[in-house]
């Protein structure tokens, strides 16, 4: 017996990475000083920052893996990755510099993780970011046929003087939504189990109230934002940001406020978007869950100083985002978030 018969063909990998080393190398930035297949990327840091912070995310895509399995659709996966991490490193300022990607499966197609590489290829070009590296691993008897897994690490950097950390965070500061682009990266175990178990839909089915069928509903990009705030971050009108993931607004608004204040969200300032209105309709979930679970339609909040709430929101809307709303405030109390109006 040898190692292909095994269940690992390392002609298949070496495939994979034949393949994907143009499409990384398009994404390198001047600080790149390594190639495709190093043991390690290196990175250069530039004389930008005088007293520059890194940031650092780790994340990955949930049971949205998932659907893509159901559709043969692959590509967009590597955008969720990429985009997902940029936010998480964009609400403290930082800009992206370099992304590694790891991809595990347990029996290697070449085309698929092509598809995969591509997506994150194309994000990282979006934002700015090198694809420095990563690791594909070959897992027979792990995975199930056609499954695989994917994660993504980001380093970002911001000078120190500009970090945001919600510290200057006080009482009478406006709470700016941001539309997401659907379910983005959170909630797919609740999501699924509702439109494929309690509904009984394939994932090529039409949805009349959603104007698509469900699997493309539900593999909807996750947006990054990094273009769109980087001029606000440039002035200086951000006190502090929330990446809306798992647990929504109601779990993770909180990460960035100080004590003694929590946020007052009205939920009626904005139109849910379809897919949270059908699934929710569908399979009768409380408001509660339904907050905890989705972003409901807001993928970011900025928390902006009172004064300047109507200056931020005319350079969002003048960027193409007609969907900005003033979701709440912040007030005196003991954190978390209240839901009024």
């Amino acid at each position: 017996m040898d190692y292909k018969q095994s269940g690992v063909d390392i002609d298949a990998g070496n495939e994979v990475v034949r393949r994907i080393r143009s499409l990384a190398r398009r994404t390198f930035t001047s600080g790149v000083l390594s190639d495709i297949g190093s043991f390690g990327g290196l990175f250069r840091l530039g004389s930008e920052m005088a007293d520059p912070v890194l940031v650092a995310s780790a994340d990955g895509v949930g049971t949205k893996l998932k659907v893509a399995f159901m559709t043969g659709i692959h590509r967009t996966i590597g955008a969720d990755l990429v985009n997902h991490c940029v936010n998480d490193i964009l609400v403290q300022g930082a800009q992206p510099l370099f992304f590694l990607d790891y991809l595990a499966t347990g029996r290697l197609d070449p085309d698929v993780a092509v598809q995969i590489i591509e997506g994150v290829a194309e994000a990282c070009r979006e934002n700015g970011c090198a694809l420095l590296g990563g690791e594909t691993a070959e897992m027979p008897g792990f995975y199930a046929d056609g499954e695989y897994d994917v994660a993504g690490f980001i380093v970002g950097a911001v000078e120190r003087s500009k970090l945001i950390d919600g510290r200057t965070i006080v009482p009478g500061d406006a709470l700016i939504g941001i539309p997401s682009s659907g379910l983005h990266t959170n909630g797919y175990s609740l999501a699924r189990r509702i439109a494929f178990d309690v509904a009984g839909l394939r994932a090529d089915t039409h949805v009349p109230a959603l104007g698509q069928t469900i699997g493309q509903a539900l593999l909807a990009t996750h947006r990054s934002y990094l273009t769109l705030v980087r001029p606000l971050l440039a002035a200086g009108a951000i006190k502090g940001m929330a990446h809306i993931t798992g647990g929504g607004i109601t779990e993770n608004l909180p990460r960035v406020l100080p004590e003694g204040v929590h946020a007052a969200v009205n939920p009626a300032a904005w139109q849910v978007p379809a897919i949270f209105a059908w699934l929710q309709a569908t399979a009768g979930v409380p408001d509660d869950d339904m907050r905890r679970t989705f972003n409901m339609g807001i993928g970011l909040v900025l928390v902006v100083d009172r004064d300047r709430a109507d200056w931020v929101l005319g350079q969002l809307r003048a960027a193409g985002e007609p969907g900005i709303v003033v979701v709440g405030a912040i007030e005196p109390g003991g954190g978390g978030v209240v839901y009024a109006g």
